[in-house]
């Protein structure tokens, strides 16, 4: 056969190729001034990036989003500032939508400034950075706030944290599910509502781990405590094990989908829930059926935030069966977060709220006592 040859069409022609291989013909229609966030994912966003965010929001409320899925999301980077958890994590908790959290400390601790009424202002990039220092400002890119937030916020962790309920040994969602009742009770003393995603996450039973609870503001205001003599400790150990509780349970009755929004941490701490069912514990799972990123890095510089579903699928993180349910956006979350959100409020509106802070404890026990039976079953085959 010569060369050439291999290049000749399918004898059904071009046409049944193409119809093979894609979805639909790119033929949008006109934006028009009443058209829909939904509508404008649905028919505008095609191709390239803003394909993979229709295709991601699509996968959201469509499977993610369903009864018998629990979703977890991590927060990286400085969202909250952003006003991210008033527009985006507020409603979404309170529609049902998310059932575990994964955030880093700046994102819980930022949180709690709109909480306390503290007032954060938009700003611009490229400001005197001199100029703001001798004036006591502070800034995060174009956002700008008074230094006497931070001093504010740490007196209001430090006067929480020296109180009763705290004196002991906890996990970070122990921790956080109490601060979001203190963080509750004052958005009422205020008349506020819905400023602390936080204070959501305690009134609808949302677990909110985080992955370094000392690399935070709110751990090095712990940290102090512990210099005074006060008995608050937090266990990271007992998180890893609540965190694997949650995804196991899941995966007995259901599904187990991950939003991940920036990368770092975080995003590994959602994930290695099932190396450790699987690797660390030996039970038999296979990984998470979703997974949804949103991240600006690159796959080829050995960082995290863009290691590919594909490339956790090999560490069983993510269930090679479901590989066709992932989908990685190279977007900005601040971008990402708004458009996701408001789609799926709109297809999915509300879910029953798992509240799995109320069954941390028992979902732990469960996972302990199928571990302890697999170590029970491999000592009596020795």
């Amino acid at each position: 056969m010569k060369h050439h040859e291999h290049n000749r069409p399918c004898p059904k022609g071009p046409g049944a190729t193409i119809a093979a291989i894609t979805h639909k013909r790119i033929d949008p229609p006109a934006v028009s001034a009443d058209m829909s966030i939904s509508e404008l994912l649905d028919t505008i966003f095609l191709s390239y990036n803003a394909g993979r965010l229709r295709e991601a929001a699509q996968l959201l409320a469509g499977k993610m989003l369903a009864d018998n899925v629990t979703l977890g999301v991590s927060l990286s980077g400085a969202l909250t500032p952003a006003g991210l958890g008033i527009s985006c994590l507020v409603p979404l908790i309170e529609h049902g939508l998310i059932d575990w959290i994964v955030s880093t400390g700046a994102n819980v601790y930022h949180d709690a400034h709109f909480a306390l009424g503290m007032e954060l202002h938009q700003g611009r990039p490229g400001m005197d950075d001199h100029q703001l220092r001798d004036n006591q400002v502070i800034r995060i890119y174009d956002i700008v706030f008074d230094y006497e937030n931070l001093l504010g916020t740490d007196a209001f962790f430090r006067a929480m944290a020296r109180k009763e309920p705290f004196q002991h040994t906890m996990g970070t969602a122990e921790f956080h599910h109490l601060a979001g009742k203190f963080l509750d009770a004052r958005e009422r003393e205020l008349g506020l509502s819905g400023k602390s995603f936080l204070a959501a996450a305690y009134r609808h039973g949302v677990p909110v781990f985080t992955s370094s609870p000392g690399d935070s503001s709110i751990g090095m205001n712990l940290a102090a405590l512990q210099l005074e003599g006060g008995a608050l400790q937090i266990d990271p150990l007992r998180d890893v094990n609540q965190s694997a509780a949650i995804v196991w349970s899941a995966k007995q009755a259901g599904k187990s989908a991950v939003m991940i929004l920036g990368g770092g941490s975080p995003k590994n701490f959602i994930l290695q829930t099932e190396p450790q069912i699987q690797e660390v514990l030996g039970l038999e799972e296979s990984g998470h059926d979703y997974f949804l990123q949103v991240t600006d890095a690159r796959p080829d510089t050995g960082g995290l935030s863009g290691a590919t579903p594909q490339e956790a699928m090999t560490w069983g993180k993510v269930d090679p069966e479901q590989l066709p349910d992932t989908v990685t956006c190279y977007l900005d979350t601040t971008v990402a977060l708004p458009l996701l959100a408001t789609y799926a409020v709109a297809r999915k509106g509300k879910r029953t709220p798992r509240r799995l802070m109320d069954r941390l404890a028992e979902l732990t026990e469960k996972l302990k006592d199928s571990y302890l039976e697999k170590l029970k079953r491999e000592a009596h085959r020795a």
